[in-house]
């Protein structure tokens, strides 16, 4: 009987001690991002509020780190190299769940809300991304290469940090914004909240975000799986067309 009045009681305390934690309520301006032709990137803004157990906020504020974090993806990085004055792929590194886009907004910097560990845990910080190697590479050269992964894509507008930009105002309510490059894929984005008190992330909140082709894209891309062999001919058709137009045309000139 002992044993049963305490795993009774077990679920119990726990939701007691779970109910002694701060909530998030957040949420994104766009859940569903569409792609035209004329995409050049969207600005998301990241916002909410959180909810405190006894309803005031604590004399020491809280920090809010949030991260946008598209479709993870396997990817080969490969360093060429000059041989007899020609350049060829020398060596490689393979990543399995390398994220197709990724950015984070916090309201101070990362290194003064956690410590290196907890970063780690939660990936707060493109340095803090676990790629999953699967290429048996020494240490240092997957550090390497995991440099060169996140410069290129920081370059490119797909890896993004912003420290100190996170607004949390009378220390409840919260908003921040991330761009999102045109350059993304379509796919299950997430947007991930965390709370985080003394150093301890105490709670979070996650909401999701479409991102998705639509009008002649959308068309184009569900034609090219659907009927890819009349896509095909389709194509080499206009590119026929196109360069005996073109001939045609400079021959009057």
């Amino acid at each position: 009987m002992r044993r049963l009045a305490a795993l009774i009681a077990l679920p119990a305390a726990l939701l007691l001690i779970g109910a002694d934690e701060p909530q998030l309520v957040p949420d994104v301006s766009q859940r569903d991002v569409e792609i035209q032709y004329s995409f050049t990137g969207a600005d998301l803004l990241l916002f909410g509020a959180i909810v405190y157990p006894d309803g005031r906020s604590p004399e020491k504020p809280a920090d809010i780190v949030v991260v946008l974090k598209g479709p993870e993806q396997s990817i080969t990085m490969r360093e060429k190299q000059k041989v007899a004055g020609i350049w060829v792929n020398a060596d490689e590194a393979q990543f399995r769940s390398a994220p197709s886009f990724y950015a984070m907004a916090s309201s101070r910097p990362i290194d003064r809300i956690v410590d290196e560990r907890t970063a780690a845990i939660y990936e707060l910080g493109v340095d803090k991304l676990q790629l999953s190697p699967s290429s048996l590479n020494e240490s240092g050269e997957l550090s390497r290469f995991q440099a060169g992964l996140v410069d290129l894509r920081a370059r490119s507008g797909l890896f993004v940090e912003r420290p100190g930009t996170v607004e949390i105002t009378d220390g409840v309510l919260y908003r921040a914004r991330l761009p999102l490059s045109a350059r993304v894929i379509v796919g299950d984005y997430t947007a991930e909240t965390f709370l985080v008190q003394d150093g301890r992330v105490v709670a979070a909140a996650v909401r999701d975000i479409t991102v998705r082709k639509s009008g002649f894209e959308q068309f184009m891309a569900s034609a090219a799986e659907h009927w890819s062999f009349v896509y095909g001919l389709v194509a080499i058709a206009m590119a026929v067309g196109m360069g005996w137009a073109a001939g045609a045309i400079a021959r009057r000139i």
